[in-house]
């Protein structure tokens, strides 16, 4: 006997009471979404801090995500906040994810929304996104359900859909960077923390040698210079002493993204804050436009900079990319009023 997808089997009940949920007339359609929601729920504490740690599940014909959201504290009823969204790495989940990178404190600080898609174990062993199965089509099938997570968030929690920004470290990073060059139109930038720039990899394979830097970036730099200008620009952050991700994939990406819309660079500045690990920025410059910049942080390893100690994948030694992050995003937010 065949044994059922868990997804196919969200998916058909989804589909089968979509229609009773629109309506919210019937007992029957509301209690069948309960009974998938209320694990999620079970599952996961309520994070700690000031703010709302929602949870949530976007559904979609490939199968359905989980997804967390935070919401800073004393939101108005009709306020529309700006929305970052996190693509956590390789054995991480979105609570991990959050507490490693401390972006709900700048969140709350800042008062803007946090969204944290979760992928599923049953999809990958090791909880990374699978960005690299462009083979097998998964990618993209992951890639829309993300994008139903953020339509999802924007109706039901007021999100303001011309304010979006996304985010990821390592695989999160590379499954960033591939949704904004297929919808460009969705955000308004991107950063990779120590990712592998998209077009590297086919397979799971290939994903490993283009980590180590042996794949080549050609599908990437051949993008028509028409469709790439419409790319929303990129930050890039990776760690000098990353030796699971090799600092060539943030360099690459970086300069493929300038190279797509024919930026150039500007002279490389040294930046040093206290006692954190200093860091080497290099602007790709098209005009007064800024196309892509990359922080090479020294001394850092593979592991978010200015994380939260004691997490895995996390250095507090390190910059703070999560305020780097919203520094960058809030830029280009401020710039499409």
């Amino acid at each position: 006997m065949r044994k059922l997808n868990p997804y196919d089997v969200w998916s058909k009940v989804f589909r089968a009471n979509i229609a009773t949920l629109k309506r919210r007339s019937s007992t029957v359609g509301t209690q069948t979404m309960a009974r998938i929601v209320k694990p999620v729920i079970a599952k996961r504490q309520q994070q700690p801090g000031p703010g709302d740690w929602i949870a949530g599940v976007a559904f979609g014909p490939t199968g359905a995500r989980r997804y967390r959201l935070y919401r800073p504290p004393g939101v108005q009823v009709g306020e529309r906040l700006p929305l970052i969204v996190m693509l956590h790495g390789c054995g991480q989940d979105a609570k991990s994810f959050a507490a490693s990178t401390k972006m709900n404190r700048v969140a709350a600080r800042e008062r803007f929304l946090v969204l944290y898609p979760e992928q599923d174990r049953m999809s990958n062993a090791q909880g990374c996104w699978n960005w690299f199965e462009t083979r097998s089509g998964r990618h993209h099938g992951e890639a829309a359900l993300i994008l139903k997570a953020i339509d999802q968030v924007c109706l039901l929690h007021s999100s303001d859909r011309a304010q979006v920004a996304i985010a990821g470290l390592s695989a999160g990073a590379s499954m960033a960077a591939l949704l904004v060059t297929q919808h460009p139109e969705r955000f308004k930038a991107v950063v990779m923390h120590s990712g592998v720039p998209p077009g590297t990899a086919r397979s799971a394979l290939s994903a490993i040698g283009a980590m180590r830097g042996f794949r080549s970036t050609a599908p990437l730099k051949t993008t028509p210079v028409l469709m790439a200008s419409s790319w929303p620009p990129l930050l890039v952050i990776h760690g000098e002493s990353d030796h699971v991700v090799a600092m060539t994939n943030g360099e690459a990406a970086a300069r493929a993204w300038a190279d797509a819309a024919g930026a150039s660079a500007i002279e490389d500045r040294r930046v040093q804050r206290g006692r954190r690990y200093a860091t080497t920025v290099t602007d790709f410059k098209c005009g007064r436009n800024t196309v892509s910049t990359i922080v090479k942080v020294n001394r850092l390893g593979h592991a978010w900079s200015g994380g939260s100690a004691n997490h895995p994948f996390s250095d507090q030694l390190g910059p703070d990319a999560s305020r780097m992050i919203w520094a960058f995003a809030a830029k280009e937010f401020r710039r499409s009023i």
